[in-house]
């Protein structure tokens, strides 16, 4: 199975874990995922996420997934962005609130994967990679 974007795939597996209300949801393991993860677990998106050992030397991630008390979604909204057929670049000025703050942006900087929030802090732009909120 050839995949071109793998972002793409991850946010869709989340997206229908959430939908259907799973516990947790594996994806194949990579830096660019993980720190995205990070992200996610700092802003309460998500309650926690495991690298775990996975066949073929592939490691993978179980991303275990956050609900209200009433069992409600946490995520409403998990978007792909900047995609490999267009990239969008946000300067330093142009990284805006989304959702009045209730939602995160997550960028690609110069310095690592951020939320909007950290690049508005340091006055950086990057790649805009998604939207969750």
């Amino acid at each position: 199975m050839c995949m071109t974007d793998t972002i793409s795939d991850m946010l869709t597996r989340i997206r229908n874990a959430s939908v259907i209300k799973r516990e947790s949801v594996d994806i194949p393991s990579s830096k660019l995922k993980v720190s995205i993860l990070k992200i996610l677990k700092e802003e309460g998106f998500i309650k926690e996420f495991k690298e775990m050992p996975g066949e073929n030397n592939q490691k993978t991630v179980r991303i275990y997934l956050k609900y209200g008390p009433l069992k409600q979604r946490i995520i409403n909204n998990l978007e792909r962005v900047s995609k490999s057929s267009r990239r969008i670049y946000k300067k330093a000025e142009e990284v805006s609130k989304i959702f009045g703050g209730i939602g995160v942006a997550i960028y690609s900087t110069s310095n690592g994967v951020m939320s909007d929030k950290e690049c508005r802090k340091r006055k950086i732009g990057g790649e805009l990679i998604c939207i969750v909120s």
